[in-house]
Formats: structure tokens, sequence, C-alpha cells
């Protein structure tokens, strides 16, 4: 776990009447939302997403939400509604239900859906789950929810007004204003207004996107340059986006009708997500388009939905453009198309497959040169209307990088909105007669899930691996004699990672014997005081003479 310290004090306990805030995820990165809500001594959740690792976290396979601010209050706990179904808001939902495994979880029916096989592989059962839908309006504890549609990249999103005796919090979650929804299921604008007319205390947008200027592209815009791409290509054609990304596949299914293709889905959860789909009615499937093997028809009649479109390391894109994938072999003259955008952080990824598969012979089709993807996430023009329509009293930008969220605050400004916040995550914003402000920070940050460990890795451990990657490793060994303070054995030195051979350490090994034997006479016997006696003159003569500062791991035993 690595943690963010914070200048700001401790939040004292909530005043009676007053509702506050936490954000614990989410604020500062595109990832890992929740949002904590507490009244009454009792707390509401809004999501409980993950993090995507970076290069900069090698081995680590998740990031989670700091737990650690309501982990002593679990019991207080009413209710944890999910926004909708992608991984940054319901992919930690199963770790905090290791805490609590009753807490009730609320959200739509595609949404539980998706949620389900994620209990499952965690082992957790009797969860209680409570389908809503838009205008639905039902009470956990004393906070009082009314379910709004919105429109995202994935269909059944909800936006949610949380109603207490201190005030009305309305949350976006994710969304847009689409006004051509693939589905048509467009962002209820006369539900925002009716809420703005009977006064919302505390606005928390959507900030993706705020410093793009205009309206985002509807997603029907974009199936024309869909079309043209299987219009053009001769040989198999691979489609990769996000798995849960249903609309995008309606397109692909459609555009293969059209083109006389079959489509066969590549990726575990590619499949999972799409059988759910269909079976509950999302994704209608034409029939004969969807076959179960990649080679049912001829390549040039051929398409491959796949996962991997944000290059991560084990999806089947990477794997494909590895040629690690057991199934899927690219031929030159195939067509990639990764219809989806690129999240911050990922570029480099994305364009290491993209390079990988172009060199393979692929033409891949990218948002870079094509209109293959839009947003999901609603553009300045969007959140200007929003504020105008709401008229809040106070906005505090949540989902965003900090550009973001500083973006959508001077956005809420210009509409006249009288207080923005610009938090962070761990920050507690207090609501109280109508005014909110931050009230303290607690002292949370990431918290790594690296193999069957959760919150054991720390940042040290990250730095060690970056080390280890990039510099290398030397080890050294010494026997001390406990009784004479006599060196038995050693130092023994060995590299890993280095250009150099061991006998590179010949020139050096004799100053290790000289300090270790000086720091003995002095009357050492500290094993941890003698390793660092060797770690400092190996670490001087790396540095000096290979120019390199590599990881460096002295062990004295003792005789």
């Amino acid at each position: 776990m690595s943690h963010m310290h914070t200048e700001l004090a401790t939040p004292a306990p909530l005043a009676p009447g007053a509702m506050r805030v936490v954000p614990l995820g989410g604020l500062g990165e595109i990832g890992r939302n929740m949002t904590v809500f507490e009244f009454d001594g009792k707390l509401l959740i809004v999501d409980c997403g993950v993090l995507f690792p970076e290069e900069h976290h090698p081995g680590v396979d998740l990031i989670l939400p700091d737990f650690t601010p309501i982990r002593d209050r679990l019991d207080d706990i009413v209710g944890l509604v999910l926004t909708h179904g992608h991984e940054d808001h319901i992919g930690g939902v199963p770790y905090l239900l290791r805490e609590r495994g009753n807490i009730p979880v609320i959200g739509s029916k595609l949404t539980l859906a998706l949620l389900a096989p994620k209990l499952k592989e965690h082992r957790l059962k009797d969860v209680p789950m409570h389908v809503v839908s838009e205008n639905d309006v039902q009470s956990f504890g004393p906070f009082e929810c009314e379910f709004v549609a919105v429109n995202h990249s994935i269909p059944d999103a909800l936006a949610v007004a949380i109603k207490t005796a201190a005030g009305v919090a309305l949350h976006t979650g994710d969304f847009k204003m689409d006004q051509l929804p693939l589905d048509g299921r467009i962002t209820d604008l006369r539900a925002f207004a009716r809420l703005g007319e009977a006064g919302v205390d505390l606005f928390l947008t959507d900030s993706t996107n705020s410093e793009v200027p205009g309206f985002t592209t509807a997603e029907k815009q974009i199936t024309p340059a869909i079309d043209a791409v299987f219009a053009r290509s001769k040989k198999r054609i691979i489609v990769a986006s996000f798995a849960s990304h249903i609309h995008r596949v309606q397109q692909v299914l459609d555009a293969a009708v059209k083109h006389n293709r079959k489509v066969a889905y590549v990726g575990r959860s590619m499949v999972r997500n799409m059988q759910i789909a269909r079976e509950l009615g999302y994704l209608k499937v034409p029939d004969g388009v969807v076959v179960d093997s990649i080679d049912a028809a001829p390549p040039e009649q051929m398409v491959l939905m796949s996962t991997g479109s944000q290059g991560e390391p084990m999806a089947a894109l990477s794997r494909i453009a590895n040629r690690t994938h057991d199934k899927v072999h690219l031929e030159p003259g195939d067509t990639v198309l990764l219809a989806s955008s690129l999240i911050p952080g990922n570029e480099n990824a994305i364009y290491r497959v993209i390079d990988g598969l172009t060199k393979l012979g692929a033409n891949v089709v990218h948002k870079g040169n094509a209109l293959v993807h839009v947003s999901g996430h609603a553009s300045a023009g969007e959140l200007l209307y929003c504020y105008n329509i709401v008229q809040p009293s106070n906005v505090m930008p949540v989902h965003g990088e900090i550009r973001h969220l500083h973006a959508n605050a001077a956005l809420a400004r210009q509409t006249g909105v009288p207080n923005t916040i610009i938090a962070e995550d761990g920050y507690a914003v207090d609501l109280i007669d109508g005014h909110a402000s931050i009230a303290g920070a607690y002292d949370v940050g990431y918290v790594y899930v690296d193999g069957s460990s959760i919150g054991d890795v720390t940042d040290s451990d990250l730095k060690d691996r970056r080390t280890l990657a990039a510099e290398g490793f030397i080890s050294i060994i010494a026997v001390i004699d406990s009784t004479t303070g006599k060196i038995v054995s050693g130092p023994e030195i060995h590299a890993r990672g280095l250009a150099e051979d061991d006998s590179v350490f010949d020139a050096i090994h004799p100053k290790v014997v000289a300090a270790l034997e000086e720091a003995l006479a002095d009357g050492a016997r500290d094993t941890a005081a003698l390793q660092q006696v060797m770690r400092r003159v190996i670490g001087s003569f790396a540095g000096r003479r290979l120019r390199r500062r590599p990881l460096i791991v002295p062990v004295v035993l003792e005789a």
C-alpha cells in the first residue's frame, strides 16, 4: 500500500444534521472510483472500482481504493450503489465484500449481472442484490435515492440523487448527452431539471472530458467509419474493444451482417459479457452471425471480436501481437480495428501493440487515423448545459485527473455556480446549511493487488522492482564468527542484470574486507550495521565505476 500525506488535519466527527462526502478513489486519476456519503451515523457508498497498473507498477495486477477510513465502520454501511458496469466502478466490489459480505449492492439489471461472475470468482455468496431502474426511488437507511437514466458507453448507466435532511447530492456517474444513442436511451435532462428546481445542494459531475470543447460525437456517427473498414478489408478483421462496450459490439455485428461475415468472440471476458448482454436483451444478435470457432468461415468472411484495446499484456490482442496466442495467428493483410480511446497512462502499451501488429503485416485502424471510437463522457458543452439546467449551490468535480477537475470547476463557475470544490482522494467535504466545504482529510493511498497479496506491496517494493529492471542486482554475502569477530567466509559478490562479469568486483573486494574488519575491530557485531557497511562500499563503487545504482542486497551470517 502507498499513502498520500496531506497537510490537512483528520476531520472531526460529523456535526449533527450535516452530510459528509469522502472520495476514496477517482479524484486525480481515471479509475478506482469510490465515494462515501455519511449522514446520521450511516454510510452510503457510490461505486467501488479498480485502477489498472501502469508501467511504474511492475508486477501489480490491480489497484484498489483505500478502505481504511471506513474499515472500522463497515457495520454502518447501508448500501453500495453502482452507477454502471465498467471495471473502474465495479471491479473493487469483491474486495470490499470480503470485509463485510452482506452489504446491500444496488444497481441496474445489467450492472449487477456483470458483477455476478466477479462475486462467484471470489466465492462470495448470498450478497444482497437490489435491482433498480431509472425513476425508481428507494431508501437505504437515512438516504433516499432517486435513480436517473444517463447515457454512457455501456447500457443501463444511472445517476443517483441522494436526499437527506442535510440536503440533496446529485452524482452523475459517468455520462454524456448523446441525443441519438444506439439503444434510444438518452440522459434524462427532464429529471435533472426537476431535481434542480427542487434544489440540488451538491452536484458531483464527471470530469473526464471537461477539457474537450463542444459536444461528444454521437455513437451513430462512427457507424459509417466501421462500415468503411469492413468494405475495404479483403481478409480477416479483428476488432478490439472493451469487453463491456456492448454498443460497439452491436455495431460490429450489424456491419458483419451487411458484409456477409461471421463473428467469433476472443477473450474470456468478451465471451462472458456478450452472453450476459444477449440473455438480458441488451445485445441484439442476428441469427447465424455469431459462431463458436474462429475458423468457422474462410478468413475473408470472419470477424474476431477481441479484448485488449488498452494494450493489456495478458489480453487477447497483446498476445496476438506477440505471437503468443494459442489460437489466433495474424496473417499479412489482416485488418485490426481498435475501437476504443486511449485511457491516460496506457498510450505506450497501446502503441507497442499497434507496432507489433503492423510488423506482422496487419492494417491497423485506430482512433488516431479514423473515426472508429467516440468517448462515453460529456464534453465541456454538455457540462455547461447540465450546470445551467441543475443550477446547483455547490459543485464537486469527480472522475478525472487533476487538470480535468480544475477544468470542470471552471465551467461550473462560468455558469454562476457560487461554490466549487476541488477535492482529492481522502478529502472530507461537509455539507452544512447548504454550503459545502473541506473539513479535513484522511490519509489514504493506493492499495496494490499483487497475486494473492492485497495491500502488502508498498511503494518501496515497487521502487525495488523498478531498480531491478533498470539497474540490476548485486548480492554480497559474508560469514562472521560471532565469538572472535573474524570474517570466516566471503564476502562473495555476485551480480545479475549488469553487463559486466563478476570479475569486475575483484578490485573492490579488498576494500569491502577492510571496511568489515575495521567495523568489527571497533566492536560492531550487529548484522544490520555490518550489512550497511558492505552496502555503502559496493554502492559507492557501482556508482563511480559502473555508473549504475543497482539494488544491493548485503547478507551477514553468524557462524
